[in-house]
């Protein structure tokens, strides 16, 4: 049966060139592994990062705060000038209430007695020795 397998095509291997051997050149690539960081550089590069951060909210605090004041000052300033206003305003009605026109009819509408100005006098009292007659206040009397 030798022959027989030999003389068969289809068992027969695939006859093609023969194939060029590739010569492979194995090359062998070191790796260098980096040692990991020793602890006190580890240590120094946590504190480093703890300092950043507190030096930053430090900061932000006191941004924050000035912030606030400035808040504070304008809103100071706003009630600065209402105040402001309301007193014009009240100076504006104490002057128009001190006026003499409104008191000489203020005092005719209570009933007073307008009088000429020669017939008021200045009475004082007479200056004496003793210190009570000092605590006395002067008055000022109107002849009708």
């Amino acid at each position: 049966m030798p022959s027989y397998i030999q003389g068969n095509l289809a068992l027969d291997p695939k006859r093609s060139a023969p194939a060029p051997k590739v010569k492979i050149k194995e090359t062998t690539k070191v790796v260098y592994r980096n040692k990991t960081l020793p602890t006190q550089e580890k240590m120094l590069y946590l504190f480093t990062v703890i300092l950043c951060v507190i030096v930053a909210g430090v900061i932000i605090w006191r941004y924050a705060a000035i912030y606030q004041m400035n808040a504070n000052i304008l809103k100071m300033q706003s009630d600065i000038r209402e105040m402001q206003a309301q007193n014009s305003a009240l100076k504006q009605e104490v002057e128009k209430l001190q006026s003499p026109e409104r008191m000489k009819g203020e005092a005719v509408r209570l009933g007073f007695n307008l009088g000429d100005e020669k017939k008021i006098s200045l009475v004082t009292p007479e200056k004496t020795k003793s210190n009570t007659s000092s605590s006395k206040n002067n008055k000022v009397v109107s002849k009708p």
